[in-house]
């Protein structure tokens, strides 16, 4: 794809959880409409970099820049990231006690303000759009895995956010379930949503990725199109972790 100016850029950015260093100067851009997806062994960092991106995790050292905002701890700056940074994580994170619909206006209504019609409205639309409008009045626990996953990428889409963070978002799923998930962002991948995805499903990384980026030990090892690192990683690392992944 066309390379834009950077609506993500990560500069020299580390991270420690107490005296363990989770994120090692990583440095990273992402264009608008592009599409990343981040792959690595366990506690190589994916997570706590997404989660870096917005301010779920603070940074210690580095800068993270979204859409023109420089992360801090400023209220200013933690408002306008979350605005138009959206996040889908494994355990989906849905309210129990609320409908499908309930859960998906209550940010609309409380944070962009928007009336009960209008979020109502809203929510309708996404949910046809991730394929299960008839589940609007249920509870979470009346859907199955792929379901509610498919419900909270409902609900990030109603802030409609400029960015969309995936932090493993098929891991917690049966494998059945995974393909109809998997179906769904691969819809909003083509719509030209820019989305950082941290997945294993290669499958997925293969068909719609614009960039592999390949993480280890906190550090970016690897970053390139789909169709270079699969067929020559240039690091040993990444082309030992593809030999495990692909032939699990």
């Amino acid at each position: 794809m066309a390379k834009t100016e950077p609506l993500i850029t990560i500069s020299n950015v580390s991270k420690f959880f107490g005296s363990f260093q989770a994120l090692k100067d990583v440095n990273l851009t992402v264009s608008l409409g592009e599409r990343v997806v981040v792959c690595g062994p366990s506690g190589s960092g994916k997570s706590t970099l997404i989660r870096c991106i917005n301010r779920l995790e603070a940074h210690e050292a580095g800068d993270i820049v979204v859409d023109g905002v420089t992360l801090t701890d400023s209220d200013e700056s933690l408002d306008k990231i979350r605005a138009n940074v959206g996040m889908v994580f494994q355990q989906f994170n849905l309210f129990p006690h609320l409908t499908v619909l309930e859960n998906l206006t209550l940010g609309p209504r409380r944070v962009l303000g928007l009336s009960v019609a209008e979020a109502n409205e809203r929510a309708m639309t996404y949910l046809e759009r991730v394929q299960i409008p008839d589940q609007a009045h249920k509870l979470p626990r009346q859907l199955s895995g792929g379901q509610q996953q498919r419900v909270a990428i409902a609900r990030s889409l109603c802030m409609e956010p400029r960015i969309l963070l995936f932090d493993e978002p098929t891991s917690a799923l049966d494998p059945e379930m995974i393909a109809e998930v998997l179906e769904v962002m691969t819809e909003l991948a083509s719509s030209g949503m820019t989305m950082i995805v941290v997945t294993h499903e290669m499958g997925f990384a293969r068909r719609v990725a614009d960039t592999m980026v390949f993480m280890d030990k906190g550090e970016i090892v690897e970053v390139g199109p789909p169709d270079d690192v699969f067929t020559a990683p240039k690091s040993k690392r990444f082309g030992i972790f593809l030999q495990q992944i692909l032939n699990h």
